[in-house]
């Protein structure tokens, strides 16, 4: 693709980076194919080829008909930022990052209306914040009887009594565990259960006091500075125990992962943080990579033989696009002796996509029976998936009961032998 920046213009970082990905882009359109709401919408600015033509021309003027900007910022709202288009495409167009540059062009020139404003910070204020969101949590249970259906499917039921985690202590190895900012409200057994696991392989984890949000979600709504500074405090809480011989920082959460995962791109232009963000998003290792790599045929011989339910695996958009993970679950479900159902379609974004399923409410839903539609299609028992983001949404719809895969596997290893 032939890009028109002036040299000033090349002088921005933005518009460098800008620059190298259209480069890259052959305009053949095979994202298109593979495009969720291309798919729905069936409009070319609705795909990754469209929007990649928007952003295109957008960073190429100066000013730009009002009309016209906010048209291009409502098709970069519709993304879901999957990047299932970026395993399609056979020319590497990195297209997560140009997305990013565009939504904070375009954001920049129109800005956003009060209520969209107000919507994007409350979203921000309320899910980074672990204890806020408890206890707004807390507060949505109590009277979700009384609740909109719309907000209903959002809120989940109280979760059920937890197990106590084991303590870390007694092992050599040690890793660290991020607890994330929405999922110990949601699901809390989720990390207990990880930790259990880790357990019986010798592994002890444990969470940094001061780290929090990984910053996706301030990002992805365009704060990006306040992500960054998100970045820059787990990083500090992380350091000490980095530094005392953590091997890994593991992620149960696969959103949070591929972020993570990408702070040393997204830091390396700050010289006090370049190679300690770098040396995190080395140690960043979804839960699944830990597993495939220890002997799980031990597991699997303490295992009980009456568990007789069936799976369907949802694999999240940021374990098989963002960390090239498609598969890994599977592999680990499979060896350990589950009866895993097949899925078609399994590329396909379910709609969660962090806080998606708030700004695009009705696209998202579309998704979500579709995708609902083709992990029942095996009849499972239970859907298990990698991220709180889409079990929550996926849940929310009242069908097949939907869980982190770890606890499966942490209940399985729990119950007496046949």
């Amino acid at each position: 693709m032939q890009t028109q920046f002036t040299d000033a213009a090349r002088e921005r970082p933005a518009i460098r980076e800008a620059d190298r990905i259209l480069r890259t882009c052959v305009h053949c359109g095979f994202c298109n194919a593979t495009c969720p709401t291309y798919q729905l919408l069936g409009d070319e600015r609705d795909g990754p080829r469209g929007r990649i033509y928007l952003i295109k021309e957008l960073l190429e003027s100066d000013a730009g008909d009002d009309q016209v900007t906010r048209e291009t910022q409502l098709h970069l709202d519709r993304c879901l930022t999957c990047r299932n288009c970026e395993t399609t495409c056979p020319s590497g167009v990195e297209y997560h990052k140009l997305l990013d540059i565009g939504r904070a062009e375009v954001d920049r020139r129109v800005g956003r209306t009060p209520r969209e404003r107000a919507l994007r910070l409350g979203l921000r204020k309320a899910l980074a914040e672990p204890k806020r969101f408890q206890a707004l949590l807390a507060l949505g249970q109590t009277f979700r009887p009384l609740a909109p259906a719309a907000l209903r499917d959002k809120i989940p039921p109280r979760s059920a009594p937890r197990r106590a985690r084991p303590a870390p202590e007694r092992h050599a190895r040690q890793m660290l565990i991020l607890e994330g900012c929405v999922q110990p409200g949601l699901a809390p057994n989720t990390n207990d259960a990880t930790a259990r696991v880790l357990d019986r392989l010798g592994i002890g984890v444990r969470a940094a006091r001061n780290a929090g949000c990984c910053g996706a979600i301030d990002f992805h709504l365009n704060a990006q500075e306040a992500g960054r500074a998100r970045m820059r405090a787990n990083i500090d809480a992380w350091w000490p125990l980095i530094e005392d011989g953590a091997e890994a920082i593991v992620q149960t959460a696969s959103g949070c992962g591929a972020f993570v995962k990408e702070y040393g791109e997204m830091l390396a232009d700050d010289p006090a943080y370049a190679d300690k963000a770098r040396r995190v998003s080395e140690l960043a290792k979804d839960l699944v990579e830990i597993l495939r790599e220890e002997d799980l045929e031990a597991l699997a011989g303490s295992t009980t033989a009456n568990d007789a339910r069936r799976l369907a695996f949802h694999c999240p958009c940021t374990l098989q696009h963002a960390q090239k993970l498609g598969g890994a679950v599977e592999g680990v479900l499979t060896r350990l002796g589950f009866d895993l159902a097949p899925v078609r379609d399994a590329h396909l974004c379910c709609g969660s996509a962090g806080t998606y399923s708030i700004t695009q409410p009705a696209l998202s839903r579309q998704l979500r029976d579709a995708k609902l539609d083709a992990l029942e299609a095996g009849q499972p028992d239970t859907i298990v998936t990698a991220n709180i983001g889409c079990q929550s949404h996926l849940d929310g719809a009242g069908r097949t009961p939907v869980r982190h895969w770890i606890e499966l596997v942490d209940e399985r290893l729990a119950a007496p032998q046949a």
